[in-house]
């Protein structure tokens, strides 16, 4: 890389009129993708009861979404990198609502498969767009900062913001209605769009290696699928070869990436020990988090006999937290330091999870909601530097790869942290003895779920139901803790290695030129 490509002309200084409207258009797509992967899981049972998929067809109802996106990230932020990130993002957005609208109205189990792996195609070209558009539209770095505390404040906000909206349509709509809320979110953001975002790519950047997109398909989608079904059902051949297949095709996609002149991903950038530090960090901050807020909205409703809605509700002081941490920390990190407030944020959220390793059936909602709160300012502190870190540390021509690498840490991470923690407390969980007088075939429902317990039981006498959901809520609740014991320990783990890794990491104080040479320094 050499400095010439990263000199910033006297242009780049000049703030860009309407920039924060741009933003404003930027936080729609992000607060769309986080609702609608958050928003399913309320739905699932009444789409259950409509489309009647088998057990298997359900969990991939649920995980298909995901995976593509995780597939897809990488690939997509180089697409835009090369064709234009304003042309992808509208065309992905416009995509996105027609889908939407074919998963509203899916009318066989196979039908909803489909539909949510094309969301997933639309849902990747948006989030590693946003970003990179922020680092082009934004050239002052503390504006840029508060842009992407704004940016990740509405991601949080839609991780919590999707659980109320979709409790509201669930208890006055049908499952449908949580798909077709993206249509009007979806025409403003292209309507504005068009005339507010200015379009920005890589000016050289080299074809886009079809090859090198299939081998990131092919790798992240089979780690990420061989995680989850060996934590569901334990480890098999199935699962052995297609976790080996998936880490196979990564090796080679590294490894090609390394030869071509104009790389799907520089891999390079991991050389830059900011960049590294940053990706990790969120890696293993969502892998500790994620299983346990999955499991901590299973709580809320089967443990504690909240409605879905008022369950939603529950969780907004991780929001609330998130969002009020995200607009601060650019801030704050200038002020100390970015390993201060990025290692602090993982201890506050470690900590937090470890007051978790207390709690009962009847906690009471104040420790709840004040673990939430800490949880969620933690989080803000963290996400927004590191990805501020992870702007910084390429030059604009690469915003959108940049974007997609931690995006697809994100991803990653959510899934390692659902199949991790959701094995502990699944283990933990199926080990509950069934009270005596218990039929085999509720007892082997009970034991495959919480909800299982709870709809076997409702089949029972009155005390026999009332016995197995009790020893059932019981067995969650101890396998709840095991799994937020753990995650505190990875988060502290985290918190101390980004202490190190972010060693000497400054967030940019004002527009730098021939950054390139500190960067080749530094590699």
């Amino acid at each position: 890389m050499t400095s010439s490509h990263l000199t910033v002309t006297e242009s780049d200084q000049t703030p860009r009129p309407g920039r924060w409207i741009a933003l404003s258009v930027l936080v729609l797509a992000v607060l769309l993708v986080a609702v609608d992967a958050t928003v399913l899981g309320l739905a699932t049972p009444f789409l259950s009861e409509d489309l009647k998929p088998t057990g298997t067809q359900l969990l991939w109802i649920g995980d298909i979404y995901s995976f593509v996106i995780a597939g897809l990230l990488v690939s997509m932020g180089s697409l835009g990198d090369r064709i234009g990130r304003k042309k992808l993002l509208l065309t992905g957005a416009v995509a996105f609502g027609g889908v939407s609208v074919l998963n509203a109205y899916a009318t066989t189990p196979e039908m909803m498969i489909v539909a949510r792996a094309l969301l997933g195609v639309a849902g990747a070209t948006l989030m590693p767009a946003t970003l990179a558009l922020i680092r082009n539209i934004f050239h002052d770095p503390k504006e840029r900062s508060l842009a992407i505390g704004i940016w990740g404040a509405m991601a949080s906000a839609g991780a919590a913001v999707g659980p109320v909206v979709g409790g509201f349509l669930l208890e006055h709509f049908w499952w449908g209605s949580v798909f077709l809320i993206n249509l009007p979110v979806m025409a403003v953001l292209v309507i504005v769009g068009i005339k507010t975002l200015p379009e920005s790519k890589n000016p050289a950047p080299g074809p886009w290696d079809l090859t090198s997109v299939l081998l990131s398909l092919v790798g992240i989608v089979g780690v990420v699928y061989a995680i989850k079904e060996g934590a569901a059902h334990g480890p098999g051949w199935n699962v052995l070869v297609v976790g080996l297949l998936g880490a196979g095709a990564l090796y080679w996609f590294v490894r090609r990436q390394l030869t071509l002149p104009a790389p799907l991903l520089d891999i390079r950038l991991f050389h830059h020990r900011g960049f590294s530090g940053a990706v990790l960090a969120d890696l293993l901050t969502i892998l500790g988090l994620s299983g346990l807020v999955f499991f901590l909205s299973q709580y809320l409703q089967l443990v504690q006999g909240r409605r879905p809605l008022e369950a939603g509700l529950a969780e907004l002081p991780a929001a609330v937290g998130a969002v009020v941490a995200g607009l601060l920390a650019g801030n704050v990190a200038r002020r100390y330091s970015v390993r201060s407030v990025v290692a602090g944020g993982l201890a506050a959220i470690g900590l937090s999870l470890a007051a978790l390793v207390t709690i009962s059936q009847s906690t009471g909602y104040p420790l709840l909601g004040a673990v939430l709160l800490v949880v969620g300012v933690g989080a803000g502190f963290s996400f927004t530097v590191t990805a501020d870190v992870i702007l910084s540390s390429v030059p604009k021509e690469h915003a959108g790869s940049a974007s997609a690498v931690s995006e697809t840490a994100y991803e990653l991470g959510a899934a390692l942290g659902i199949a991790v923690l959701g094995s502990i407390v699944t283990g933990v969980y199926r080990g509950f003895p069934t009270p005596s007088g218990i039929p085999a075939d509720a007892a082997s429902a009970a034991h495959e779920s919480l909800g299982g317990a709870v709809e076997a039981a409702a089949g029972l006498p009155g005390h026999s139901g009332a016995a197995l959901v009790a020893a059932a809520q019981e067995a969650f609740v101890d396998g709840l803790r095991f799994a937020a014991g753990a995650g505190a320990v990875v988060l502290l783990a985290t918190s101390v290695a980004a202490w190190f890794l972010l060693r000497g990491q400054k967030l940019e104080e004002g527009v730098e030129h021939q950054r390139g040479h500190r960067e080749d320094a530094e590699r």
